[in-house]
């Protein structure tokens, strides 16, 4: 499996200069991709090529985590990860988001790399099959959610609707600062009575 998917990052290489131009900087270089509790993957660059070997040997930077917060390094939002802790960054930081925006670059795209094995006419309606079915499973989850809360809030009443848990905030925030009021007039009248 590593040397497959070794190939398809390497056959993404010849079609960005970026890449490239990353992959000769980082020559000699390596990351290590620590996913906890599964294995330990050695990237390296050769200038032209990228290797992965499953490997202990050490490496200049890591990356740690679990495979989906990995994969996230890849998405649209790759410094959520990072920013939540669920992906770790050790050893050389600057070589490690190098590493990150090699394989950014050279992620594959999946109804293309589909087409090589079925064609191009059955990858696109696969791939759109697959698009189609990940925004219904998000709607419906959504829609889901939406419902059990609202259902707990207002059929159970075991949860507060929004616009009454901030009615209910506003209201506590206006006592408080009624009571400083008090405090601060009560405090007033005090140093009057006791001042000579």
């Amino acid at each position: 499996m590593l040397m497959t998917l070794e190939n398809v990052l390497n056959r993404g290489l010849p079609r960005s200069p970026r890449a490239r131009e990353l992959c000769l900087q980082l020559a000699g270089k390596s990351l290590a991709i620590e996913v906890r509790d599964i294995t330990r993957v050695r990237l390296s660059s050769t200038g032209s090529t990228l290797a992965l070997s499953v490997s202990e040997a050490p490496a200049e930077a890591t990356l740690s985590g679990g495979p989906l917060a990995l994969l996230g390094l890849l998405g649209s939002s790759p410094q959520q990860p990072l920013q939540r802790g669920d992906v770790i960054m050790g050893g050389d930081t600057q070589l490690a988001q190098s590493f990150r925006e090699l394989l950014t670059l050279l992620r594959p795209d999946a109804e293309e790399e589909l087409s090589l094995f079925v064609g191009d006419v059955p990858a696109h309606q696969l791939a759109r099959l697959a698009r189609s079915g990940l925004a219904f499973g998000r709607k419906a989850a959504a829609t889901a959610v939406t419902n059990a809360a609202e259902y707990l809030g207002h059929e159970r009443a075991e949860l507060v609707p929004r616009a009454e848990g901030e009615q209910f905030l506003r209201g506590v925030d206006a006592v408080r600062e009624d009571v400083d009021r008090l405090q601060a007039r009560l405090e007033l009248l005090a140093r009057r009575r006791g001042a000579p």
